[in-house]
């Protein structure tokens, strides 16, 4: 199938002053489609190359008109008051939503070309009219999606689950206790509950955009870094915590920041009130307060570098295999040949 892919972020390192998660994930799940014989065409600005200066080697195309496309594949925006619904052109103006509006409007509402919308950020509305459109699917990056709607995880390269080595990653030398890299958007609540108590007591790090931090004087926040430099702050630290925003632990929706944790050998504690936490993490590192992460990260210090520790690092890469990317795009081409099905029977009908 041709595939108008419609994102907002980067496929490459891109910049630092961005919250662009997706590039953990996107271009192996790109470049997975393609490997399977589907043609690309990207329908946003090429903010690699305008933004970063990069042009990927040539390797993809990117077109901000119209073109011919089987199918128009959507990473959902929103809007965002100030960025994206200010007027084209004023300054601190970003035109994904406005390149989305125009995009549904010819494709999905003219042509009634088949759609598929991934809500990774889950702000599509639950009474969404494209809930209940024929030609249109609905995915969502949670282990218990709204009624309707598919279940896509972010995805994690096979490859790089079967090339970990959990007792070389127990072995590393890790100068942080605790370590966390994301930003603050809605999830102060688990970070006053898990993260800033163990702060007080063990070394950390804090990397992300988070900007209203004067009740925690005691936490040592870095700002922003490059992409590429998470990895570093996940290879120098013990521990993580899955912080995540209700509307994520609603449904067990666990972002990237798993995958990217585990394979630096960075173990995630993940908090009881994620949906289907037995699925993503050990027992060992299920946490219900504060108290137990604490207990917790007392006893990851007493068996670093042991097999204990490299049979824990073992226990979460096997759990990363649900992420698997050949596992993901398996599910979107299953959401693919169903709306064929159903758009063939649609203008049969007609």
């Amino acid at each position: 199938m041709k595939i108008g892919y419609s994102f907002w972020g980067f496929l490459g390192n891109g910049i630092t002053d961005t919250p662009d998660g997706g590039r953990s994930h996107r271009r192996p799940f790109i470049d997975a489609l393609l490997d399977r014989g589907h043609n690309i065409v990207f329908l946003q600005a090429d903010r690699d190359r305008l933004e970063a200066g990069d042009d990927l080697d040539g390797k993809y195309t990117f077109d901000n008109g119209c073109p011919d496309i089987d199918v128009l594949f959507l990473e959902w925006r929103w809007a965002i008051t100030g960025r994206n619904t200010t007027t084209c052109g004023t300054e601190g103006h970003s035109c994904d939503l406005h390149r989305q509006g125009q995009l549904i409007n010819r494709y999905t509402v003219r042509h009634r070309t088949p759609t598929v919308i991934w809500d990774k950020d889950r702000t599509l509305r639950a009474d969404s009219v494209w809930r209940r459109t024929a030609h249109t699917a609905v995915c969502e990056a949670a282990l218990a999606p709204t009624p309707g709607a598919h279940s896509l995880l972010f995805p994690v390269a096979d490859g790089l689950l079967d090339s970990a080595d959990p007792a070389a990653l127990a072995a590393r030398p890790r100068d942080l206790d605790l370590g966390y890299v994301g930003n603050q958007y809605d999830r102060d609540e688990p970070f006053d509950r898990f993260f800033a108590p163990a702060a007080t007591r063990f070394e950390h790090v804090v990397a992300g955009k988070w900007t209203n931090t004067d009740r925690w004087p005691h936490v040592r926040f870095l700002g922003r870094i490059p992409f590429e430099a998470a990895a570093d702050v996940y290879g120098r630290s013990l521990a993580t915590v899955l912080m995540l925003p209700q509307r994520y632990a609603a449904v067990g929706q666990v972002t990237q920041r798993i995958f990217e944790a585990v394979l630096a050998g960075c173990l995630p504690l993940a908090p009881a009130d994620i949906l289907f936490v037995e699925r993503f993490v050990p027992d060992e590192l299920i946490v219900h307060s504060s108290r137990d992460v604490i207990e917790r990260l007392s006893y990851l210090r007493e068996i670093a570098g042991t097999q204990q520790h490299a049979d824990l690092i073992a226990g979460c890469v096997d759990r990363l295999r649900l992420f698997g990317l050949s596992k993901q795009i398996d599910t979107l081409e299953s959401v693919l040949r169903g709306l064929a099905r159903t758009t063939t029977t649609e203008r049969g009908a007609a």
